[in-house]
């Protein structure tokens, strides 16, 4: 359906402002939007954003010399109360799927901080200065630290639901990458009319996403749930998605407009980007055709690479090793330039 010729207004743009954007904030705008569009799109992204996005955190704790969260420890400042708290206070970011177990083991006297924690590759401690407890001259703490995915707020009985050893204490969990999310209306003029809305958004996360992935995210979440009211379908929209089911097979019932976009937009490293302009990849259909294997058989492309940029394409709906119908992406690339020199004319 082309809301523009029914007389809506869309918005033109949403973009977030360069100079303050860094891998934590971002403030986004969007305008014009039709008079209540803002508050609506604005409450809708803002709760999935603190409520359904993927992340990791700290989900269970075996600390040595504790049988209990009322437990102390010799020689450590902190009682195991204060001690779960500061772990739950962690930020981490995976690269993988599934569970991780992370140690530590500090000798005393001085303070066990985020960066004491062993992980392995796969893990980052996004808040290495974070303190866990105070040691004592002669105390040893060693502790083990279960690390997994999952979205929004888990309690510690939700994860206890999994069949922990003796001495695991389960914690309440705060998977969310994003801490805080503003946003407002404001009036947006469309020639002589001022009574549009210009939607601002403030988004805060903790370095896990970055806040234009964030919202991409959100994005995809609320169009995905959008899609089940879409009881009827005028003829424009049936054809559409007829052609894009053929198009991509079973594996994708609507097309992804985002096979189009250049792999520049993935935000690459230099060396990955190189890497994937020697292997003839210019956009995503172009990316999502290779498998994982094939891509690590390409000259300096590593696992740390396959792994962002597996993680993007799952943003996007998409992943390695698809089937796509190539003919059927050059009709809509073809589609998407036309519709570009329409709204140039």
């Amino acid at each position: 359906m082309d809301l523009k010729k029914k007389g809506f207004q869309l918005p033109d743009n949403s973009q977030f402002d360069e100079e303050t954007l860094t891998s934590t904030y971002g403030r986004l705008v969007a305008e014009p939007l039709e008079r209540g569009f803002g508050t609506t799109l604005g409450n809708s992204i803002r709760r999935v954003l603190l409520s359904s996005l993927e992340g990791a955190a700290v989900t269970a704790v075996k600390i040595t010399g504790a049988v209990h969260e009322l437990s102390s420890i010799t020689s450590v400042k902190e009682d195991v109360v204060d001690i779960i708290l500061n772990i739950k206070k962690l930020r981490v970011k995976m690269h993988t799927d599934g569970k991780r177990i992370a140690t530590i083991k500090v000798k005393g006297p001085g303070e066990v901080k985020g960066y004491d924690i062993q992980v392995d590759s796969s893990v980052e401690i996004l808040n290495p200065e974070q303190l866990i407890a105070t040691l004592d001259k002669g105390a040893v703490f060693e502790a083990e630290m279960y690390i997994k995915k999952g979205r929004g707020y888990v309690s510690a009985e939700l994860n206890k639901e999994e069949e922990l050893p003796v001495g695991m204490i389960a914690v309440d969990s705060v998977f969310s990458p994003v801490r805080k999310v503003n946003f407002w209306v404001e009036k947006a003029r469309v020639g002589r009319a001022t009574d549009y809305d210009r939607l601002v958004m403030e988004i805060w996360t903790d370095g896990s996403v970055t806040p234009k992935k964030a919202v991409s995210q959100a994005a995809a979440i609320v169009t995905d749930h959008m899609r089940i009211f879409m009881l009827e379908q005028d003829e424009e929209n049936a054809e559409f998605e007829m052609s894009s089911s053929e198009g991509l097979g079973g594996d994708a019932p609507v097309f992804n407009p985002n096979l189009l976009k250049s792999v520049n937009e993935l935000e690459l490293s230099v060396r990955a980007y190189n890497c994937m302009r020697n292997a003839d990849i210019r956009i995503i259909a172009d990316l999502v055709e290779r498998t994982e294997s094939e891509m690590l058989k390409t000259k300096n492309f590593g696992r740390k690479s396959l792994n962002e940029i597996k993680e993007m394409l799952q943003n996007m709906g998409l992943n390695f090793g698809m089937k796509i119908d190539r003919e059927m992406v050059n009709k809509m690339a073809t589609s998407q330039v036309r519709s570009v020199g329409q709204d140039a004319s």
